[in-house]
């Protein structure tokens, strides 16, 4: 059977992909790896960044014998499943994204790491707050930080560049909800088109979390990309 692999965003869960895992289990051997500083994981030593999640996929694949793979990645999980895929080409058969933020420039990525301030956070959004520990435990506050650090990273220095991403040969989507108001149309748009062989597709009334994200829509959207 077809090996999938489920890639959460930045302060995501594996968790919120047990929707998915239920409908798409007769398809495919599904694996939802956690990222390190997530759930009940530590922090890595060297920080947060997207190399370093990289390495871990890369990791999780080797530890898991996947030598091909399909890849969804929400947000956070879309940008690395690209980058694993231009880093093993050989081993990624497809790649499917949705609310990836693709244009990190410094002046986006100060603006987005200023609203992950824990302190702020739970004066302003305790809701969200409580949801933070729940999923992550009491380093939620140090995660924040962290994930801040790789946006200010990416924002100097994107990995992700049309002159790369026109490599790629292998069949890829692009998914944004049409309420996601983090990541913008226009960048969406281009980098689909820098792909040769990408899809592009909208999702209406879907804003960028993944709990808010209706999984039949998204499943029906695999299952058309998939032929499944």
């Amino acid at each position: 059977m077809k090996n999938l692999i489920l890639l959460h965003g930045a302060l995501g869960h594996s968790d919120l992909f047990a929707p998915y895992k239920d409908i798409l289990s007769p398809y495919f051997n599904i694996h939802t790896p956690l990222f390190s500083g997530h759930g009940q994981t530590s922090l890595p030593e060297g920080g947060i960044t997207m190399e370093q999640y990289t390495l871990e996929l890369a990791a999780y694949c080797d530890r898991e014998e996947l030598q091909e793979v399909h890849l969804f990645g929400h947000s956070m999980g879309g940008y690395m499943a690209l980058c694993y895929a231009l880093q093993q080409p050989d081993r990624v058969k497809s790649v499917m994204t949705l609310g990836t933020k693709f244009n990190w420039t410094e002046e986006q990525a100060t603006k987005e790491s200023k609203m992950l301030d824990p302190e702020t956070i739970l004066a302003k959004i305790p809701k969200y707050a409580a949801q933070l520990e729940a999923q992550h435990g009491a380093q939620w506050k140090q995660l924040l930080p962290e994930i801040a650090g790789m946006m200010i990273a990416l924002g100097k220095k994107p990995i992700l560049q049309s002159e790369n991403l026109s490599t790629l040969s292998l069949p890829v989507q692009i998914m944004l909800g049409d309420k996601d108001n983090m990541v913008s149309l226009e960048e969406s748009t281009q980098v689909y088109r820098s792909i040769p062989e990408a899809r592009f597709a909208v999702l209406p009334d879907t804003k960028h979390p993944m709990d808010r994200v209706r999984p039949q829509l998204v499943v029906d959207l695999m299952k058309d990309f998939w032929g499944l």
